[in-house]
């Protein structure tokens, strides 16, 4: 069996942008590595979209970049301006391409469908597969998205709808998201944040009653992604020789679900102290922003019909420090701002209990 200094279990997002990330800075000209992926070729799949707080490695995957989203509620909605942090989606498509192409080309680097194929006795592991204790009581963003194409010209296409809570929330918070990628083209994704229910999951009705509720009538449908991100951390425990990377390194933010920025900052510490990774601080989102998406899902857990008002009035103002608090890079100031903003009975009362 081959041997490999480093291993990747996982081929993903997280997996993938360590890999390119190594590989791009030439930290495997004298090191091996192997990927462990066990699907059969890389297709689009998914939707990576953020503000862009911190550079990365792949805006020519970048769809698109709008500088203006929206709230919208049942009583009322407001655009909101993001000119110092457009909002950003990658088409996972051009993103694979993009690192697969770049990887074939260096021989230190293979991918194997299996890892019994090795042997990783001596090896340093990367690991991207989360080890999910799932039970009745935790939460998830489960979401599942179509991208149509209209007959007419029928999108703003400088706008995303962020959150658009004019819909069923069947008791638990539910919003759909829109990001037009042109006037006649757009990703619609109906998006829970609840337990597991199997009720909540007639996700093609939902999509269909809402392009009906939007005036559309004639549409084909280009491409289909359906998720669901765990809202609480897994149970992968420290290991020698072994660190966890993306959702099962903790790098998914559990307010919001956003985890691609994160991979990559966890990507580039690891390839600055790759020579003595062994020893390295382990890295993890702030304790602060544990700390505070903790009390924020319990809120979201026990009143969820107040969640439309809370995301609307997160957005009031101070629109820079809300998107850096969101994307974990808000000083402790600008974290006093957006609490300043929130319901303090119901926070208080979630803290304490």
């Amino acid at each position: 069996m081959k041997e490999f200094d480093y291993v990747i279990i996982g081929g993903g997002c997280a997996g993938l942008s360590l890999a390119y990330e190594l590989d791009l800075h030439q930290k495997l000209s004298s090191k091996t590595l192997a990927i462990i992926e066990p699907r059969k070729e890389y297709l689009r799949d998914k939707t990576w979209s953020f503000w862009k707080v911190s550079p990365h490695n792949f805006e020519d995957c970048v769809r698109k970049n709008w500088k203006e989203f929206s709230i919208k509620k049942p009583s009322s909605s407001k655009v909101i301006r993001c000119d110092n942090f457009p909002y950003q989606s990658i088409d996972s498509g051009l993103f694979y391409n993009k690192i697969i192409n770049k990887l074939n080309k260096n021989k230190n680097i293979e991918f194997f469908k299996n890892i019994s194929d090795l042997n990783i006795k001596n090896s340093f592991i990367f690991n991207s597969v989360p080890s999910l204790r799932n039970t009745s009581s935790n939460l998830w963003q489960h979401f599942y998205g179509v991208e149509i194409e209209t007959n007419e010209d029928f999108f703003d296409d400088g706008i995303v709808d962020l959150m658009d809570f004019n819909c069923d929330q069947r008791n638990s918070v539910h919003f759909f998201y829109v990001l037009p990628f042109a006037k006649n083209k757009a990703m619609i994704e109906t998006t829970w944040l609840s337990k597991q229910d199997l009720s909540l999951k007639d996700y093609e009705s939902q999509i269909k009653n809402y392009i009906n509720s939007l005036g559309i009538k004639n549409y084909k449908i280009n491409f289909k992604e359906e998720g669901a991100i765990p809202l609480f951390y897994p149970d992968n425990t420290g290991e020698k020789n072994k660190i966890n990377i993306g959702t099962a390194g903790g790098m998914t933010r559990l307010s919001t679900g956003y985890t691609f920025l994160n991979i990559q900052d966890h990507s580039k510490f690891i390839r600055k102290n790759l020579s003595n990774i062994e020893k390295a601080r382990k890295f993890e989102l702030k304790i602060k922003y544990k700390f505070l998406d903790k009390i924020f899902l319990k809120v979201l857990e026990r009143n969820p019909e107040k969640m439309p008002n809370i995301f609307y009035k997160i957005f009031n103002g101070y629109t820079d420090s809300t998107i850096k608090f969101l994307s974990n890079k808000s000083s402790i100031i600008e974290d006093i701002l957006i609490i300043l903003k929130m319901p303090k009975w119901i926070f208080l009362k979630s803290l304490f209990n």
